[in-house]
This record gives C-alpha cells, structure tokens and sequence, in this order.
C-alpha cells in the first residue's frame, strides 16, 4: 500500500515537470528569430505569402498566444509533435521509428556501465592501495578525461578497420536481409561498438563511486561484526559491503541514466547509429525545429522516467526507505 501511495504521489509530481516542459517546449520555438510559419516555409522550400497564411491558420499562429498554447497542448496530449517538412512525415512517426534504436545502444551501454563499473569498483576497494586498485584509478581517470567520439573514432581505427572484428556504421548489414536470430546477432554485432563507447565514460565514474562508498563503509560497526563472526572476506564483501554502498551508486545511475540520450548524439552520429540522437544531430544542421522539439520532449520525459524507477530501485534494495515513506 505504502509503495502504491509512494508511486502515486511522484507520478503526480511528474506530471507537473512534464507540463512545465511542454510549456517551455511552446516557448522555444516562439523565442526563436522570425516568424514560425516563415521557418516552416523555409523548410518546406516554399516562402510565397500565401502558403505561409496557410501555414498560420493550419498550427494556430493567427490566434492569441494563450490559444496557440492550449492548441499545442492539446495536440501534444493527442501524439502530435508536428510535421516535419524537411522529411516529409510527421514528428510521432520520426520518433517512433528512431526510438527504438536508441533505447536498444542506450539501455545495453547503461547495463554495460553499471554491471562493469559495480565489478571494477568492488575490486578496486577489495585490493585497496595494492596493483589492481591502481590499474583501475588510472583507467577510470584516462577514459573519463576522453571524449565520447575520440574513443569512438580510436574504436573504428582499432576494431573496425585495423583488427576488422566489428562493423564501423549503422545498425544492420546493408542488403543481407537477414531474419530471425540471424538478425539478432547481426545488430547485436554491430551494437558492441557504439555501446561500449557510450558505456565506458558511465563505466569510470560507478567504479570510483562504488569504490569510494565500500571504503567509507568497510571500518562501520555492522562490518567489524561480520568480521568477528569468522565470514569469508567474499561474503562480507558481496552482503555487508557492496549492498549498503551501492545506494549512491543508484542515485548517480538514475540521474544519469536519461543523460544517456544527451552522450548518444555523439555516439550515434560517429557510428551512423539510426536512433533519435542522431536525428536530432540531423535536425539541428537542417534547422528542423519541429524534430528538436518533438526530441526534447520526448527525451525529457525519459527522464522523469528513469527518475521514478530510481525511486523504485531504492525501495527494493535498502526496503528501509520504503517502509519510513
């Protein structure tokens, strides 16, 4: 009941955050230079005065600005994000298509970077101040100083054209027309790139993170206890140690987890990844606002997503939060 209580209560405040970002989505455009319908015309490579009256009257723009935004309300609470002149189809369907590319590079680099950071963090707290500890610190200090498509181009150089281990770009091989688990393993191979590179700047910080909180927590009380009781070092370890530091591991996952979406512009336009990174990175160059705002959108609200399944994650792991909710 109280987990219940619990979901209502941050679904009714998320519903608050995604209308203010509706809000400001209505203002971006409105805050640009010039006339919208003029932008639109533009795009559509047609500017004659009457096909931009047209254009006023079909989106709202001759209305009182307070009308245009119960308009663009109401069409977003329908699934209209707008049309996209520039290719020619609505912004829902540009999206949905885009989508699940990205949701598939950035859910496998998220679970890349957790699972890898969490392992290599533990380790490096396990073997503190010995050899693998340092080998971690150095690593997790090289990769987060490097750019994102610096080691996605250095990973092109090497596995691609160098070792020829991996595909270079896109997402499937071009004309194989390949179906069932041969499809699979077909994007599963042109995924690890693209994923690892992601991936691996996340993967630094959870390990210094996972470090840093199993220090902090390896001279409390309940630890000496397990000590004095004769368990293995690996059961300390895994119950004792990692379970109570991994809280702000967590938290950082969460946050950043919708962050993910931001470093996969990069990564998707160095891999020619079909996803809505870079299909925002294709809009931005063609100044198709309607795209970027249909991808702000949507991205945002991703994040107040991820946010609450954070929220739920931390009522399973520590069931202490949820019982004091």
């Amino acid at each position: 009941m109280k987990l219940l209580r619990a979901i209502a209560l941050r679904a009714g405040k998320s519903v608050g955050v995604i209308l203010a970002i509706v809000a400001l989505n209505f203002l971006l455009i409105r805050l640009a230079p010039g006339d919208p319908a003029a932008v639109m015309a533009g795009q559509a490579g047609v500017a004659d005065e009457i096909f931009m009256k047209q254009l006023r009257e079909q989106f709202g723009l001759d209305e009182p600005i307070w009308q245009q935004f119960i308009f663009y309300v109401g069409n977003v609470l329908q699934g209209d994000l707008g049309y996209s002149y520039r290719q020619g189809m609505s912004v829902a369907n540009l999206i949905a298509e885009r989508l699940p590319a990205t949701l598939l590079l950035t859910g496998t680099a998220f679970l890349f970077a957790l699972l890898a950071g969490i392992v290599l963090g533990s380790i490096a707290a396990a073997k503190a101040g010995k050899m693998p500890d340092l080998v971690v610190s150095i690593l997790s200090l090289v990769f987060y100083a490097t750019p994102l498509f610096w080691i996605g181009m250095m990973s092109i150089l090497l596995f691609s054209v160098w070792l020829g281990w991996f595909p270079a770009f896109g997402m499937i091989t071009v004309g194989a027309n390949l179906r069932g688990w041969d499809y699979v393993l077909d994007v599963a191979h042109h995924l690890v790139l693209p994923a690892f590179t992601l991936g691996l700047f996340y993967m630094t910080v959870y390990s210094r993170m996972t470090r840093a909180s199993m220090l902090e927590v390896r001279d409390m009380d309940f630890v000496r206890t397990a000590r004095a009781k004769g368990l293995a070092p690996s059961i300390i370890l895994r119950r004792h140690m990692l379970r109570n530091a991994i809280l702000p591991v967590i938290t950082l996952a969460g946050i950043q987890a919708g962050q993910l979406v931001g470093g996969a512009i990069l990564t998707e336009t160095v891999f020619s990844w079909p996803g809505i990174g870079r299909l925002a990175f294709d809009a931005l160059v063609q100044r198709d606002y309607q795209v970027l705002m249909g991808v702000f959108l949507i991205t945002s609200i991703m994040v107040v997503v991820f946010n609450i399944l954070t929220d739920l994650l931390y009522r399973v792991v520590d069931p202490r939060i949820g019982a004091g909710a």
